[in-house]
Protein backbone atom coordinates (compact mmCIF):
# COMPACT_ATOMS: atom_id res chain seq x y z
CA UNK A 1 0.00 0.00 0.00
CA UNK A 2 1.35 3.41 -0.96
CA UNK A 3 2.18 5.87 1.86
CA UNK A 4 0.20 8.45 -0.15
CA UNK A 5 -3.61 8.52 -0.49
CA UNK A 6 -5.68 10.75 -2.78
CA UNK A 7 -9.35 11.43 -1.96
CA UNK A 8 -11.25 12.87 -4.93
CA UNK A 9 -14.54 14.70 -5.34
CA UNK A 10 -16.09 12.22 -7.79
CA UNK A 11 -15.74 9.43 -10.33
CA UNK A 12 -15.02 11.56 -13.37
CA UNK A 13 -12.06 13.25 -11.73
CA UNK A 14 -10.82 9.94 -10.29
CA UNK A 15 -10.43 8.65 -13.86
CA UNK A 16 -8.64 11.85 -14.81
CA UNK A 17 -6.30 11.59 -11.83
CA UNK A 18 -5.39 8.03 -12.78
CA UNK A 19 -4.24 9.32 -16.18
CA UNK A 20 -1.88 11.81 -14.48
CA UNK A 21 0.03 8.83 -13.09
CA UNK A 22 0.80 10.40 -9.72
CA UNK A 23 1.99 8.17 -6.91
CA UNK A 24 -0.55 6.95 -4.39
CA UNK A 25 -3.85 5.11 -4.04
CA UNK A 26 -7.14 6.83 -4.89
CA UNK A 27 -10.46 6.86 -3.01
CA UNK A 28 -13.57 8.52 -4.47
CA UNK A 29 -15.87 10.37 -2.05
CA UNK A 30 -19.33 9.61 -3.49
CA UNK A 31 -21.76 11.81 -1.62
CA UNK A 32 -23.78 15.02 -2.00
CA UNK A 33 -23.87 16.27 1.57
CA UNK A 34 -25.06 19.71 0.48
CA UNK A 35 -28.50 18.10 0.04
CA UNK A 36 -30.54 16.46 2.76
CA UNK A 37 -30.01 15.88 6.46
CA UNK A 38 -26.47 15.42 7.75
CA UNK A 39 -25.13 14.27 11.11
CA UNK A 40 -21.84 15.41 12.62
CA UNK A 41 -20.59 11.84 13.11
CA UNK A 42 -19.33 11.20 9.57
CA UNK A 43 -19.08 7.47 8.83
CA UNK A 44 -21.18 6.28 11.77
CA UNK A 45 -24.01 3.81 11.25
CA UNK A 46 -26.60 6.51 11.98
CA UNK A 47 -24.87 8.88 9.54
CA UNK A 48 -25.08 6.39 6.65
CA UNK A 49 -28.62 5.33 7.58
CA UNK A 50 -29.74 8.98 7.47
CA UNK A 51 -28.01 9.52 4.13
CA UNK A 52 -29.44 6.40 2.54
CA UNK A 53 -32.99 7.27 3.62
CA UNK A 54 -32.67 10.74 2.07
CA UNK A 55 -31.12 9.54 -1.19
CA UNK A 56 -33.59 6.68 -1.56
CA UNK A 57 -36.62 8.89 -0.96
CA UNK A 58 -35.54 11.86 -3.09
CA UNK A 59 -33.29 10.40 -5.78
CA UNK A 60 -34.55 6.79 -5.96
CA UNK A 61 -31.11 5.45 -4.97
CA UNK A 62 -31.39 1.70 -4.38
CA UNK A 63 -29.86 0.00 -1.34
CA UNK A 64 -27.65 -2.16 -3.59
CA UNK A 65 -26.34 0.92 -5.45
CA UNK A 66 -25.69 2.76 -2.17
CA UNK A 67 -23.79 -0.21 -0.73
CA UNK A 68 -21.80 -0.82 -3.91
CA UNK A 69 -20.92 2.78 -4.78
CA UNK A 70 -20.81 4.67 -1.49
CA UNK A 71 -20.35 2.25 1.41
CA UNK A 72 -17.80 -0.02 -0.29
CA UNK A 73 -15.68 3.01 -1.18
CA UNK A 74 -16.03 4.33 2.37
CA UNK A 75 -14.92 0.95 3.76
CA UNK A 76 -11.95 1.07 1.43
CA UNK A 77 -11.09 4.46 2.96
CA UNK A 78 -11.35 2.91 6.43
CA UNK A 79 -8.96 0.14 5.38
CA UNK A 80 -6.32 2.64 4.20
CA UNK A 81 -4.86 3.09 7.67
CA UNK A 82 -1.14 3.36 6.94
CA UNK A 83 -0.96 6.46 4.74
CA UNK A 84 0.93 9.29 6.37
CA UNK A 85 0.09 11.78 3.63
CA UNK A 86 -3.47 12.34 2.38
CA UNK A 87 -4.24 14.66 -0.55
CA UNK A 88 -7.78 16.03 -0.95
CA UNK A 89 -8.95 17.04 -4.45
CA UNK A 90 -11.97 19.35 -4.29
CA UNK A 91 -13.38 22.41 -6.06
CA UNK A 92 -14.62 25.90 -5.22
CA UNK A 93 -18.37 25.18 -5.30
CA UNK A 94 -20.84 24.54 -2.48
CA UNK A 95 -21.29 20.87 -3.46
CA UNK A 96 -17.55 20.20 -3.12
CA UNK A 97 -16.87 22.43 -0.13
CA UNK A 98 -19.47 20.71 2.06
CA UNK A 99 -18.14 17.27 1.09
CA UNK A 100 -14.63 18.54 1.84
CA UNK A 101 -15.64 19.62 5.36
CA UNK A 102 -17.12 16.19 6.08
CA UNK A 103 -14.00 14.38 4.85
CA UNK A 104 -11.72 16.59 6.96
CA UNK A 105 -13.96 16.03 9.99
CA UNK A 106 -13.64 12.27 9.47
CA UNK A 107 -9.86 12.51 9.04
CA UNK A 108 -9.55 14.54 12.24
CA UNK A 109 -11.30 11.76 14.14
CA UNK A 110 -9.72 8.79 12.37
CA UNK A 111 -6.33 9.82 10.92
CA UNK A 112 -4.93 12.10 13.60
CA UNK A 113 -1.28 11.82 12.59
CA UNK A 114 -1.54 12.01 8.81
CA UNK A 115 -0.42 15.08 6.94
CA UNK A 116 -3.44 16.44 5.03
CA UNK A 117 -2.98 18.50 1.88
CA UNK A 118 -5.61 20.27 -0.21
CA UNK A 119 -5.72 20.75 -3.96
CA UNK A 120 -8.66 23.07 -4.69
CA UNK A 121 -9.48 24.49 -8.12
CA UNK A 122 -11.29 27.76 -8.68
CA UNK A 123 -9.70 30.99 -9.81
CA UNK A 124 -6.91 29.88 -12.14
CA UNK A 125 -6.36 32.89 -14.42
CA UNK A 126 -7.04 36.62 -14.73
CA UNK A 127 -10.69 36.13 -15.75
CA UNK A 128 -13.64 35.92 -13.35
CA UNK A 129 -14.27 32.31 -14.32
CA UNK A 130 -13.98 29.66 -11.63
CA UNK A 131 -12.72 26.32 -12.94
CA UNK A 132 -13.58 22.76 -12.02
CA UNK A 133 -10.71 20.27 -11.80
CA UNK A 134 -11.77 18.55 -15.02
CA UNK A 135 -11.65 21.85 -16.92
CA UNK A 136 -7.91 22.16 -16.27
CA UNK A 137 -5.16 20.79 -18.47
CA UNK A 138 -2.84 18.05 -17.23
CA UNK A 139 -0.11 20.66 -16.85
CA UNK A 140 -2.37 22.91 -14.75
CA UNK A 141 -3.39 19.98 -12.54
CA UNK A 142 0.22 18.98 -11.96
CA UNK A 143 1.05 22.59 -11.11
CA UNK A 144 -1.86 22.75 -8.62
CA UNK A 145 -0.66 19.47 -7.11
CA UNK A 146 2.90 20.76 -6.75
CA UNK A 147 1.54 23.88 -5.01
CA UNK A 148 -0.93 21.99 -2.82
CA UNK A 149 -1.69 23.48 0.58
CA UNK A 150 -0.59 21.51 3.63
CA UNK A 151 -3.35 22.05 6.18
CA UNK A 152 -2.29 23.05 9.67
CA UNK A 153 -3.93 21.61 12.78
CA UNK A 154 -5.81 24.92 13.12
CA UNK A 155 -7.11 24.58 9.53
CA UNK A 156 -8.28 21.01 10.19
CA UNK A 157 -10.00 21.89 13.45
CA UNK A 158 -11.65 24.92 11.84
CA UNK A 159 -13.05 22.80 8.99
CA UNK A 160 -14.41 20.37 11.59
CA UNK A 161 -15.97 23.28 13.50
CA UNK A 162 -17.70 24.60 10.35
CA UNK A 163 -18.96 21.06 9.67
CA UNK A 164 -20.41 20.88 13.21
CA UNK A 165 -22.21 24.19 12.60
CA UNK A 166 -23.46 23.04 9.20
CA UNK A 167 -24.96 19.98 10.88
CA UNK A 168 -26.54 21.98 13.73
CA UNK A 169 -30.25 22.81 13.76
CA UNK A 170 -29.64 26.56 13.57
CA UNK A 171 -27.94 28.15 10.51
CA UNK A 172 -27.67 31.49 12.31
CA UNK A 173 -24.56 30.11 14.03
CA UNK A 174 -23.00 29.58 10.58
CA UNK A 175 -23.99 33.07 9.54
CA UNK A 176 -22.01 34.54 12.44
CA UNK A 177 -18.72 33.08 11.20
CA UNK A 178 -16.54 35.91 9.91
CA UNK A 179 -12.99 34.56 10.07
CA UNK A 180 -12.75 32.38 6.95
CA UNK A 181 -9.81 34.39 5.63
CA UNK A 182 -7.68 33.27 8.59
CA UNK A 183 -7.59 29.70 7.29
CA UNK A 184 -6.46 27.92 4.13
CA UNK A 185 -9.88 27.52 2.53
CA UNK A 186 -10.12 30.16 -0.19
CA UNK A 187 -13.66 29.36 -1.30
CA UNK A 188 -15.36 28.25 1.90
CA UNK A 189 -16.71 31.67 2.91
CA UNK A 190 -18.51 32.16 -0.43
CA UNK A 191 -19.83 28.60 -0.33
CA UNK A 192 -21.34 29.16 3.12
CA UNK A 193 -22.96 32.41 1.91
CA UNK A 194 -24.52 30.47 -0.96
CA UNK A 195 -25.70 27.82 1.48
CA UNK A 196 -27.49 30.42 3.62
CA UNK A 197 -29.28 31.75 0.52
CA UNK A 198 -30.87 28.32 0.12
CA UNK A 199 -33.32 29.11 2.91
CA UNK A 200 -36.62 30.61 1.65
CA UNK A 201 -36.60 34.36 1.13
CA UNK A 202 -38.92 36.66 3.05
CA UNK A 203 -39.93 38.27 -0.26
CA UNK A 204 -41.67 35.38 -2.01
CA UNK A 205 -40.92 32.17 -0.10
CA UNK A 206 -38.53 30.85 -2.75
CA UNK A 207 -34.80 30.64 -2.17
CA UNK A 208 -32.08 32.15 -4.35
CA UNK A 209 -31.70 29.04 -6.51
CA UNK A 210 -35.46 28.69 -7.08
CA UNK A 211 -35.79 32.36 -7.99
CA UNK A 212 -32.86 31.97 -10.38
CA UNK A 213 -34.67 29.11 -12.17
CA UNK A 214 -37.75 31.30 -12.67
CA UNK A 215 -35.69 34.31 -13.81
CA UNK A 216 -33.80 32.24 -16.37
CA UNK A 217 -37.09 30.82 -17.64
CA UNK A 218 -38.37 34.35 -18.24
CA UNK A 219 -35.24 35.98 -19.66
CA UNK A 220 -33.72 33.10 -21.64
CA UNK A 221 -37.06 31.63 -22.85
CA UNK A 222 -35.79 28.03 -23.33
CA UNK A 223 -37.58 25.97 -25.96
CA UNK A 224 -38.10 22.97 -23.70
CA UNK A 225 -37.36 21.49 -20.27
CA UNK A 226 -33.98 20.16 -21.42
CA UNK A 227 -33.09 23.68 -22.56
CA UNK A 228 -34.12 25.10 -19.17
CA UNK A 229 -31.99 22.51 -17.39
CA UNK A 230 -28.98 23.33 -19.58
CA UNK A 231 -29.44 27.07 -19.01
CA UNK A 232 -29.73 26.65 -15.24
CA UNK A 233 -26.63 24.43 -15.06
CA UNK A 234 -24.63 27.05 -16.99
CA UNK A 235 -25.86 29.93 -14.79
CA UNK A 236 -25.86 28.50 -11.28
CA UNK A 237 -23.01 30.49 -9.76
CA UNK A 238 -20.98 28.51 -7.24
CA UNK A 239 -23.51 25.83 -6.26
CA UNK A 240 -21.94 23.07 -8.36
CA UNK A 241 -25.19 21.10 -8.58
CA UNK A 242 -25.85 18.36 -11.12
CA UNK A 243 -28.74 17.42 -13.40
CA UNK A 244 -30.61 15.32 -10.85
CA UNK A 245 -30.59 18.10 -8.24
CA UNK A 246 -32.02 20.64 -10.66
CA UNK A 247 -34.56 18.20 -12.10
CA UNK A 248 -35.83 17.74 -8.55
CA UNK A 249 -35.95 21.51 -7.95
CA UNK A 250 -37.78 22.16 -11.24
CA UNK A 251 -40.35 19.46 -10.45
CA UNK A 252 -41.09 21.19 -7.13
CA UNK A 253 -41.69 24.43 -9.05
CA UNK A 254 -43.88 22.74 -11.70
CA UNK A 255 -47.11 24.52 -10.59
CA UNK A 256 -45.47 27.87 -11.48
CA UNK A 257 -45.08 26.91 -15.15
CA UNK A 258 -47.80 26.88 -17.78
CA UNK A 259 -45.76 24.74 -20.13
CA UNK A 260 -42.27 23.31 -20.60
CA UNK A 261 -42.59 23.15 -24.37
CA UNK A 262 -41.77 26.00 -24.78
CA UNK A 263 -40.86 27.01 -21.21
CA UNK A 264 -43.33 29.62 -19.95
CA UNK A 265 -44.25 30.72 -16.43
CA UNK A 266 -47.85 30.79 -15.32
CA UNK A 267 -49.52 34.02 -14.17
CA UNK A 268 -48.93 32.88 -10.59
CA UNK A 269 -45.28 32.15 -11.36
CA UNK A 270 -44.76 35.66 -12.71
CA UNK A 271 -46.48 37.23 -9.70
CA UNK A 272 -44.27 35.26 -7.32
CA UNK A 273 -41.12 36.17 -9.24
CA UNK A 274 -42.12 39.86 -9.13
CA UNK A 275 -42.75 39.61 -5.37
CA UNK A 276 -46.48 40.35 -5.69
CA UNK A 277 -47.42 37.18 -3.87
CA UNK A 278 -45.69 34.68 -1.58
CA UNK A 279 -45.34 30.96 -2.28
CA UNK A 280 -44.07 29.93 1.16
CA UNK A 281 -47.28 28.30 2.41
CA UNK A 282 -47.57 26.21 -0.78
CA UNK A 283 -43.97 25.02 -1.13
CA UNK A 284 -43.32 24.57 2.60
CA UNK A 285 -42.30 21.02 3.52
CA UNK A 286 -41.61 19.96 7.10
CA UNK A 287 -39.18 17.24 6.05
CA UNK A 288 -36.64 19.18 3.97
CA UNK A 289 -33.23 19.60 5.60
CA UNK A 290 -30.23 21.71 4.68
CA UNK A 291 -27.47 20.17 6.76
CA UNK A 292 -28.91 19.82 10.23
CA UNK A 293 -31.53 22.58 9.87
CA UNK A 294 -35.10 22.34 8.65
CA UNK A 295 -35.25 24.50 5.53
CA UNK A 296 -38.66 26.01 6.21
CA UNK A 297 -38.01 26.86 9.86
CA UNK A 298 -35.94 29.86 8.71
CA UNK A 299 -36.25 32.77 6.31
CA UNK A 300 -33.54 34.65 4.44
CA UNK A 301 -33.76 38.44 4.35
CA UNK A 302 -32.34 39.44 0.97
CA UNK A 303 -32.06 43.09 2.02
CA UNK A 304 -30.00 42.58 5.16
CA UNK A 305 -28.48 39.22 4.08
CA UNK A 306 -29.51 37.77 7.42
CA UNK A 307 -31.26 34.57 8.48
CA UNK A 308 -34.41 34.79 10.61
CA UNK A 309 -35.88 31.97 12.68
CA UNK A 310 -39.61 31.48 12.34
Amino acid sequence: MSPLLHITNGDSFTERLKSLDLKGDIITWREMLCEGKTLTTVGSESFWKTRYEFLHKNFKVSKSWFIEKTLKEYRSLCNHKQQDHIVLWFEYDLFCQINMLAVISWLLANRKYAQISLVCSGKEDETDKLYSLNELSDEQLRRLYDKRTVLSQDDIEYADYVWQLYCSNNPIRLENLTDFENYNFNYLGDAIKSHLKRFPSIGNGLNHMENNILELAVHERPKNKAGLLKTVLENQGNLGFGDSQYERAISRLRPLFNTFNPVRLSKKGKEILEGKTNYYSVIQDNDVYLGGALKYNFLYNTISDRILKL
